[in-house]
């Protein structure tokens, strides 16, 4: 009957995703008609490649919607959970009933399911068929036989559950939806890991790229500045950029560029433009104190704050 349970996810279930992964994990584990099966939350992790989270939340999800009952008065090996597919349960009923009255009638020949009909009620399981599939009633229940040993007697000693073998607390390792991995996995992200930290550079030994050049060339800022005005510029921007934390040299290309590209255009109103800080050059000639005071002050203006 798996195979029954099967084609309704496929051509009725409104799951997706991981739920309907652990719904067809489910459907597959189905043997008979009353589509009752039990698994266990680390065998369906196994099943689906997916995190332990992420199975509860889809049984969760499949419960919300009506797609997956858990049975809470039967549990399955070592202490399995219990799950109904109520709507190929109804389904089958509905064949089974429709055959009943006409043994000549097909399956296909049943007309389709609707939500006027109901799923067989819990109370009606067959406990015998169940407990041939390994599913008994819950310690402490007041009808039922009590659990006995597949492996002994029928009249040996009530079946002791051994101790569940430990497991991981996630799916096998390289489960891409496992965030039970992420502690195992290197922070390859992080500035300072190991490896992380081979391609980053400092600003000091960070060496313009062709391409940085070409660009300069391409924009007019060679022309604009000059040869000894841009090297003067990148001399600036290495002061600034010294005390900052390694990059990649693609980071300190981009931010190198927009240095160059903000860099005011050199004139003689402007002697100290390029002037580091604590450099004190000597004005130009033919000017006067006044003027040499006043381009001093010019240049300091036009010097960045190191927050750019």
């Amino acid at each position: 009957m798996s195979g029954q349970a099967r084609k309704w996810v496929w051509e009725s279930s409104s799951s997706r995703g991981t739920a309907r992964l652990v719904l067809l994990s489910i459907a597959d584990r189905i043997p008979d008609d009353q589509c009752v099966a039990y698994a266990s939350v680390t065998e369906l992790m196994t099943r689906t490649n997916a995190s332990r989270n992420a199975v509860r939340t889809s049984l969760a999800l499949l419960a919300d919607a009506g797609e997956l009952e858990v049975i809470h008065e039967y549990e399955g090996p070592q202490h399995s959970t219990v799950y109904r597919m109520p709507r190929p349960a109804a389904w089958l009923a509905k064949v089974a009933a429709a055959q009943k009255a006409d043994p000549a009638l097909s399956v296909e020949d049943v007309k389709p399911l609707t939500d006027a009909d109901p799923a067989p009620a819990l109370r009606d399981l067959d406990e015998e068929r169940l407990r041939k599939h390994r599913i008994w009633r819950t310690t402490g229940s007041k009808s039922g036989p009590p659990r006995q040993n597949p492996a002994g007697s029928a009249s040996g000693p009530p079946r002791q559950n051994p101790t569940p073998p430990r497991v991981r607390n996630g799916p096998p390792s390289g489960a891409e939806s496992d965030p039970q991995n992420c502690s195992s996995e290197p922070k390859v992200n992080r500035r300072y890991s190991s490896s992380g930290a081979a391609g980053l550079t400092s600003a000091t030994d960070w060496q313009v790229d062709d391409a940085s050049l070409s660009w300069a060339q391409q924009q007019g800022h060679l022309e604009r500045l000059g040869e000894q005005g841009l090297q003067a510029a990148d001399a600036k921007w290495r002061h600034y950029r010294a005390t900052w934390s390694p990059r990649s040299a693609a980071a300190w290309a981009t931010d190198w560029r927009s240095w160059i590209d903000r860099e005011h255009t050199p004139s003689p109103q402007r002697p100290n433009l390029y002037a580091l800080p604590g450099g004190s050059p000597a004005p130009q000639a033919g000017m006067t104190r006044s003027e040499a005071h006043m381009a001093a002050l010019l240049a300091a203006i036009d010097e960045p704050t190191g927050t750019e």
